[in-house]
């Protein structure tokens, strides 16, 4: 059975139960800071455990794209050199949000595990694992799931094949809080030929766990709420989560030993091969480096895809470690041109089917990859040259750089093994952490290197300078955990769906007060002052979401002026529930009838930006390419700002282009529609969903010009026509993240004010430069060129001054310890000419060093000069940092010159003095 089937026939088993098949989310999790990348089939229905969000369905089952890299779950280093580690991979899974429970996910289980209508896995191949008493907290241990066990036996399992497992192995939980409860795996034997330790006879489970046993699927009974002081509680409605290795379910259906010899990735590592121009199979360390580039390849390929990009920092940083990692094992079989691209495009080939969204962006994916393939190329021959400034610590204790080794001892010959034992020092962590982290040499290829000139790599301190990075990449995600939506929400959700009613209108009479909500508490009534949170049956107001702010406006007494309530923002606390933060004017309580009415002035200023960007977003992609996804929006009365997908800079001319094609659909005043229609129907219209929202059954969708240049799904307020947005001007464009750009742009009124300030701008400076406004570019450029001139007669000024107290200053050189040393402050010399002083002054030396300081437009400058022969005593770096510190200042250069500012200018004269005693302690 293929991988296609497996995953097919999964959806349609549970579809054939009353299961919504859901499709996979991104692996960039959706308002989920605390998660680096989406690593569970769970994940986007989390709020949907936590009692957040509401859907329209109870069953749910899906096949959902998974990363395993960088995070608490890390298996990138044992990808390649294990059977079942991989950095992408896939987990099938079926849930229920307070529906059925134990007995009916075990029966769904094993029915499909081992009937003819699912996978047909041989009973006696089938091993049970149940949660056994453990101790979960200080003083409360939960009793064995003897439940499950029933249940096991109940469908047909012999009880001997279902083993009680203590501690938390079988034990599952969201977070230190929150829902958690214990699990049940099924586990397969795959014959004692998959032992990795030679095991002939072992019994289930291994103590060994020597890898005969796998496990295949994992049943996750959540029955518990876990709360700050570590106490679980039993739910209300408990749920079910379970998930299933795609690609561990196709080696056992496929009769395979490891993963990598499955038809997800053998054809990968033949494309591999065949590029390298060696064989699988024929020798170990090509094996590994040839499943290291298939699985990297995979997780390359979905991750850019879905919008991350090579980078710095957070999620790209760990891309470029994947990438980087099959490059390098690429750099192995001696591939010495891009190809990694390549293997991307057979990624797509395989997985399109499943994935439409890879066909879409595989140019842009292709693109990218060899982009990061070139700068590695670049990266990997400066990283070399940066390899003989690298620190030797040799066995003796001394220090020396890796590049007076290599030259002392020379190459030493012999193969890897004979050279394991010569290690007569090594490489330091520091260093080969920069070697890799800024130049891409991984430590086992700096090591490939150095052990051919009798040295080894300091591991030990390289990991403790990548533990350091671990942290810092997860740092920039790490968000606190959300709290659950007040428990009062939690209740209202279940009786009441507020109706929103402002599409057409700004004004709702006969609101009746559903709840009202004093710092999270329910209360019967407010007073005159209060700050509350009002939720009404119906509402105009539109809460907060796909980036539109929340409204504002005031609630008043039916039939009258009288203000009740000033509505300050409108968000939405649980998924159907609208609430109005709001300061009461009068008393208010639950069940008054008030007229709501929104801040009409303030909700068409939103409309109109709101309809901006979508004409933006069409725009974007008609210029740049179709790869461009709108990652992020804010729509606020006063400006609009769009976060997309882009890899470069745009260009003015494509800021004027873009910025022209929104117009010319304003100009045009064409209308606007929206309609409602069932999800996958207007998907396969061609309507966009966009990245971080959540869809129901059934969608909005939003046409602009009939859909042929915009057609999105989105619950927003727009404009009924785009000549209701007037203008469109773009203020600026940037990138906020590795491979995302943010526009910042205004409509209407607003544009008009900005124009209108440009223009008072333009008059101001056409009157300073005695212009005209159409030739005030002109005047400039001709100020420009005066200024030019100027600065050069008096830089040419300076460097004559310069050169006349170079002489001056020879006469007061000083001998410190047989150096001569030259040390003063000069005046009116800009740095420039302090440079050109100093080369002057150590050329007419001819041995010695020299210090010169200055204070310039209140600025402090200390420059110091070492003639060559003394480098090797002396460091002009050291010297200038030593002294820089008496004015609160900094800097560095190389050891024969150097330089560093200060923030304390009084005191250049005392670091100009400090000079030829810091020199003598160094000699």
């Amino acid at each position: 059975m293929n991988s296609n089937e497996i995953r097919s026939r999964f959806l349609k088993f549970f579809e054939a139960r009353g299961h919504r098949v859901v499709p996979s989310s991104s692996l960039v999790p959706a308002n989920d800071p605390t998660l680096l990348f989406t690593n569970a089939g769970m994940n986007q229905f989390k709020d949907v455990f936590l009692g957040r969000e509401k859907r329209d369905y109870t069953r749910a089952c899906s096949a959902q794209k998974c990363v395993r890299a960088g995070g608490k779950h890390n298996d990138l280093e044992q990808v390649g050199r294990t059977r079942r580690h991989h950095t992408f991979f896939e987990m099938l899974g079926n849930f229920s949000f307070g529906d059925y429970f134990k007995k009916e996910a075990i029966e769904f289980a094993w029915e499909l595990v081992t009937s003819a209508q699912g996978f047909r896995l041989p009973k006696d191949k089938l091993y049970v694992t149940i949660f056994g008493h453990t101790e979960v907290a200080p003083g409360q241990r939960i009793p064995s799931d003897h439940e499950s066990k029933v249940f096991w036996t109940g469908v047909g399992v012999e009880p001997a094949r279902v083993i009680e497992v203590t501690g938390f192995d079988n034990f599952w939980q969201m977070g230190e809080t929150g829902p958690c409860g214990p699990c049940s795996e099924i586990h397969y034997d795959m014959g004692p030929e998959a032992s990795d330790l030679g095991h002939k006879d072992c019994a289930f489970p291994c103590p060994e766990d020597c890898g005969r046993y796998i496990e295949i699927w994992n049943l996750v009974f959540m029955q518990f709420n876990r709360d700050d002081q570590g106490r679980m509680m039993p739910l209300p409605r408990p749920s079910i989560d379970t998930g299933a290795g795609l690609e561990r379910l196709a080696a056992v259906l496929q009769g395979k030993i490891s993963n990598f010899d499955t038809d997800l990735f053998r054809p990968l590592i033949d494309e591999a091969a065949t590029l390298a121009n060696v064989e699988y199979g024929a020798n170990h360390d090509t094996d590994v480096s040839l499943r290291i580039i298939a699985d990297h390849a995979r997780a390359a390929t979905f991750l850019i895809s879905d919008g991350v990009l090579p980078s710095n920092e957070g999620r790209g940083y760990v891309l470029r470690l994947i990438m980087r990692r099959a490059l390098y094992h690429g750099q192995t079989l001696g591939l010495k041109e891009p190809f990694l691209y390549k293997m991307s495009g057979r990624v797509v080939d395989m997985m399109k089917d499943a994935y439409p969204e890879l066909a879409e962006t595989a140019h842009y994916v292709a693109r990218a990859i060899r982009i990061e393939e070139e700068r590695y190329a670049e990266t990997t021959r400066v990283g070399l040259e940066r390899l003989d400034e690298a620190t030797v610590l040799l066995h003796d204790g001394s220090k020396k750089r890796f590049g007076e080794w290599r030259k002392s001892k020379g190459w030493q010959g012999g193969t890897a093994a004979d050279m394991e034992h010569v290690q007569n020092g090594k490489i330091l962590g520091q260093d080969l952490f920069v070697l890799h982290d800024t130049f891409g040499l991984r430590p086992d290829f700096v090591q490939d290197i150095v052990k051919h000139y009798g040295l080894a790599v300091d591991l030990e301190g390289y990991e403790t300078e990548m533990e350091k990075q671990r942290e810092r990449a997860r740092a920039s995600w790490k968000g606190a955990e959300k709290k659950t939506a007040a428990p009062v929400y939690q209740e209202l959700a279940d009786r009441l769906q507020t109706v929103f009613d402002g599409y057409t209108q700004t004004k709702s009479t006969e609101c009746r007060i559903a709840a009202l909500v004093l710092s999270g508490q329910s209360v019967a009534e407010a007073k005159p002052g209060q700050e509350i949170e009002i939720v009404l049956d119906h509402t105009p107001f539109y809460a907060e979401a796909g980036g539109q702010v929340g409204d504002t406006g005031r609630f008043f007494a039916p039939d009258s002026d009288h203000e009740v309530a000033h509505i300050t923002d409108t968000y939405r606390p649980v998924s159907g529930v609208t609430a109005h933060k709001a300061v009461a004017r009068d008393t208010l309580r639950v069940g008054d009838v008030v007229t709501a009415m929104v801040d009409a002035e303030r909700r068409d200023a939103i409309r109109r930006n709101h309809t901006a960007t979508h004409l933006l977003h069409a725009a974007l992609r008609a210029t740049l390419g179709t790869h461009v996804k709108q990652a992020g929006s804010l729509v606020a009365p006063d400006r609009l700002r769009f976060d997309f997908s882009h890899y470069a800079e745009l260009s003015r001319q494509d800021l004027l282009d873009i910025e022209d094609l929104v117009n010319q659909h304003i100009l045009r005043n064409e209308e606007v529609r929206t309609e409602i229609m069932e999800t996958d129907a207007a998907v396969n219209s061609g309507a966009m969903a966009l990245f971080g929202e959540k869809y129901g059954d059934r969608v909005r969708v939003l046409s602009i010009a009939d859909g042929s240049f915009s057609k999105e799904l989105c619950g927003g307020t727009h404009v009924s026509r785009t000549g209701e947005i007037g203008l469109f001007k773009i203020l600026s464009e940037g990138s906020v993240a590795a491979g995302t750009r943010r526009i910042e742009a205004i409509t209407g009124m607003a544009v008009i004010e900005h124009l209108r300030k440009a223009n008072e701008m333009l008059a101001m400076a056409a009157e300073f430069l005695h212009a005209k406004p159409d030739e005030v570019i002109e005047a400039a450029q001709k100020l420009a060129e005066t200024e030019k001139r100027l600065r050069k007669e008096l830089e040419a000024q300076q460097m004559k001054r310069a050169a006349a107290q170079a002489s001056d200053l020879i006469e007061r050189a000083r001998d410190v310890k047989g150096v001569r040393v030259v040390s003063a402050r000069v005046e009116g010399v800009s740095r420039p000419a302090m440079r050109q002083m100093v080369d002057q002054l150590r050329a007419r030396l001819g041995s010695g060093v020299i210090a010169l300081g200055a204070v310039s437009d209140g600025k402090a400058a200390l420059i110091i000069g070492v003639t060559q022969d003394l480098t090797s005593r002396l460091d002009a770096g050291k010297i200038v940092r030593e002294a820089a510190a008496l004015m609160e200042g900094s800097g560095g250069g190389r050891k024969d010159l150097a330089e560093a500012g200060g923030k304390n200018p009084a005191k250049i004269d005392e670091c100009v003095n400090a000079v030829p005693k810091i020199v003598e302690k160094m000699l």
